[in-house]
């Protein structure tokens, strides 16, 4: 194999897997999928079904037991604390610099680290993931800046001996700019899951479903969510 690729089964790492699969051949990718305990385990099936979509071999990590301590609204032992129904530039506003309350602690970092150790036992040569320049606005996820990037790469390149690297393709650009990319590869939209709540239907108004829409919005088209 040639490439692992983080999903989600959200917008942003659908469309990385769009990139890869294009790149490199489906029989050359891997997508990964982690659980970390979140409330939202949908992202899961979801990310089981856009893996299917281009037939490449799925697979799923387990690493929940790493955040059991955490504070983090996203996650299911904290199933009493609210998750936010206002934009990322509202609840920085209240936090004075520091992440926002779905901020998983390092979350990208483990991700990366582990997909690393399954990468090579694949002998692939790159991971893709997701992280776009909306995300890490304002600190709000600090883990999905270039910086952040940058430093991971070089960590990855060099503790793999130089075997393997990261692609975050959209680390500089806006959500918008990845829908655009999406549209551009027909990526099917309709079989993402972005909402942190995870009900039957996206429930419009997280942080998440609120920039979802606003990409699409700027993209001029109507998001396949909500249809």
């Amino acid at each position: 194999m040639k490439a692992l690729v983080l999903t989600s089964g959200g917008v942003d790492s659908a469309t990385c897997l769009a990139l890869a699969v294009q790149k490199y051949g489906a029989e050359e990718v891997l997508a990964l999928a982690v659980f970390y305990g979140q409330k939202h385990k949908k992202e899961l099936e979801y990310s089981e079904k856009i893996a299917g979509y281009y037939h490449v071999k799925f697979q799923t990590l387990d690493l929940s037991v790493i955040f059991a301590d955490s504070d983090c609204s996203l996650l299911e032992q904290n199933s009493d604390l609210a998750i936010p129904k206002t934009s990322y530039a509202e609840q920085l506003a209240e936090t004075d610099g520091k992440p926002v309350s779905t901020y998983v602690p390092f979350r990208n970092g483990l991700f990366l680290a582990s997909a690393a150790s399954i990468a090579l036992s694949h002998g692939c040569e790159v991971i893709y993931y997701g992280a776009h320049s909306d995300d890490a606005a304002g600190n709000a996820y600090p883990d999905c800046s270039d910086e952040f990037n940058q430093a991971m790469n070089q960590a990855i390149y060099l503790g793999s001996g130089s075997q393997l690297k990261i692609h975050a393709p959209f680390v500089r650009m806006t959500k918008a700019e990845v829908v655009r990319t999406g549209l551009e590869l027909h990526v099917p939209y309709e079989m993402t899951w972005s909402c942190y709540e995870g009900g039957e239907h996206p429930c419009g108004v997280c942080g998440t479903c609120r920039d979802r829409a606003a990409a699409f919005a700027a993209n001029g088209v109507s998001d396949p969510a909500f249809e």
